[in-house]
């Protein structure tokens, strides 16, 4: 009891110094609430745009709509900029709001508990130490811990491996014969680039990506001081690009009612396709059999004509196993490489800790018997005083900074009204939460996911229960009119801090 007089050493631990949770600490500050710090794992922040150093990495959503409303940035060298913007955007962001004193680097956590007597989370970090906290916020990321395929064989092969999301940039890839496995978002930005300085470049593909053409022109000098000088502009070009994107979002979340539309959408692509590849053997591999949105499209110029390439060899027949000297698929040939390169994505549902909440009840155990489920995609009853950022069904929109719009509010309301009742626990209610994802159920049938032929996709979007909760079956501005305006209420607060804040 004594430790609940005294209270927690923070108000709130911020979990992931990605984007969301830079998002997230930059509201924390503008709603008053400073008594938080900001964990991240590694040595700098930036999540996937510190991780991922690839050759061709690049933002695949316009940079105007891929950043944060409120800090607008008027020089990006192109509409698509490189991931090294990108992290420079991250670090010029952390430095404009404060957030550094926020910061502490290097503090892997490896275990929350939420403790019943003091209305309090406490944090285990990997050096031994224990922090706790009134309130747990999990900005864990979607593109954090990179899923290694379960080859045959991997561990006997004789040359170089590595994930693209661990990139050796020591490694010369001149001269030499490799082998990419995957043909996603990443490979896509990945294979034309290499297969420039590679004596031999073999993918492997398990299923073919749309793909559409890359408007991606320069923003030039004069463009950037008139958006500097007159900010209406800037908001004008985020509104342009915003609404391309909820266009192809559109095609994903109402499929069904939008079906002429995504005809036209995947007609755009083949017809690409058809004029980088002449080829007809060639091109119907490529071509994808499921329907747009299954899977994460993408943009290229390059990708599908790199495949003609005199170098570059297409294998769709499946891996058999990886040998000492090379990849052998399931028709029994062997393709010798040196140089192995996962493009094999992310983990996605992985929660890279145990979150205990009440009465012991763990959330990855209880996704596991219950399926992936959180009201508004941020809070699951039975913890306390716990918010995702995003969980399952809180993902809206392509780009990132859409899902942060939608979800951050959401967060924030609820933690201005504990305090405006100086709770100190916050649960959402149990029938709100049924209601929500009884919504969510209705809503599911309209998607892509029900009516895209996406068996065949291979989608990370898909969980091992063959539900698709990484996207909220909603379009971004519905979400965020969600955000700022559900019934308080359908929280339970209870506690009284020993002070207000």
């Amino acid at each position: 009891m004594a430790v609940a007089a005294q209270g927690p050493e923070h108000e709130a631990i911020v979990v992931g110094a990605g984007f969301a949770g830079i998002g997230l600490a930059i509201a924390l500050k503008r709603a008053g609430i400073e008594g938080f710090v900001l964990l991240e794992k590694a040595a700098d922040i930036g999540g996937t745009w510190r991780d991922n150093t690839y050759p061709g990495l690049a933002v695949d959503i316009p940079a105007f709509t891929y950043s944060f409303g409120f800090a607008p940035r008027a020089d990006w060298s192109r509409l698509y900029p490189s991931g090294r913007e990108i992290k420079q955007y991250a670090d010029g962001v952390v430095e404009q709001f404060g957030l550094r004193p926020h910061l502490r680097l290097n503090s892997t956590v490896t275990g929350a508990k939420f403790d019943e007597a003091g209305d309090h989370w406490r944090i285990s970090l990997a050096d031994g130490t224990e922090l706790t906290c009134r309130y747990l916020l999990s900005c864990q990321g979607a593109l954090s811990t990179p899923s290694v395929p379960s080859l045959d064989g991997l561990d006997e092969f004789q040359g170089h491996v590595m994930h693209t999301a661990r990139w050796d940039h020591d490694h010369d890839l001149s001269g030499r014969r490799v082998a990419v496995v995957g043909t996603g978002a990443t490979a896509l930005q990945l294979i034309p680039e290499i297969a420039d300085v590679s004596t031999r470049l073999t993918v492997f593909q398990r299923t073919p990506i749309w793909v559409f053409p890359k408007f991606n022109p320069p923003v030039p000098r004069p463009l950037q001081a008139l958006i500097r000088a007159f900010p209406p502009l800037h908001r004008l070009c985020r509104l342009v690009t915003t609404a391309f994107v909820e266009a192809l979002v559109t095609g994903v979340v109402h499929h069904r009612r939008s079906k002429p539309m995504v005809d036209v959408v995947e007609r755009l692509s083949l017809l690409h396709l058809r004029v980088q590849v002449r080829d007809r053997k060639l091109r119907k591999k490529l071509r994808p059999q499921y329907g747009f949105g299954c899977k994460r499209p993408s943009f290229s110029n390059t990708y599908w004509r790199t495949f003609t390439r005199p170098n570059v060899d297409l294998v769709t027949a499946g891996i058999d196993r990886v040998t000492p000297s090379g990849v052998r698929d399931r028709d029994g040939v062997e393709h010798a490489a040196d140089t192995l390169i996962l493009a094999t994505g992310f983990k996605l549902f992985d929660i890279t800790f145990p979150i205990v909440g009440r009465d012991g009840g763990e959330l990855s155990d209880f996704w596991s018997r219950n399926r992936r489920q959180a009201y508004e995609g941020v809070a699951v009853p039975g913890f306390p005083n716990l918010f995702l950022v995003p969980g399952p069904y809180g993902n809206v929109g392509l780009s990132w900074f859409q899902m942060i719009d939608a979800v951050v509010p959401h967060v924030i309301r609820v933690l201005g009204e504990s305090r405006r009742r100086r709770a100190t626990r916050v649960e959402v209610r149990q029938d709100a939460h049924d209601e929500y994802m009884a919504w969510i159920a209705s809503r599911m049938p309209d998607t892509v996911f029900f009516n895209g032929n996406c068996a065949d996709a291979n989608s990370y979007y898909f969980d091992e229960h063959g539900d698709a909760p990484w996207l909220r079956p909603i379009n971004t501005a519905p979400a965020r009119r969600r955000s700022r305006s559900f019934p308080l209420d359908d929280y339970a607060y209870s506690g009284t801090s020993a002070t207000p804040r």
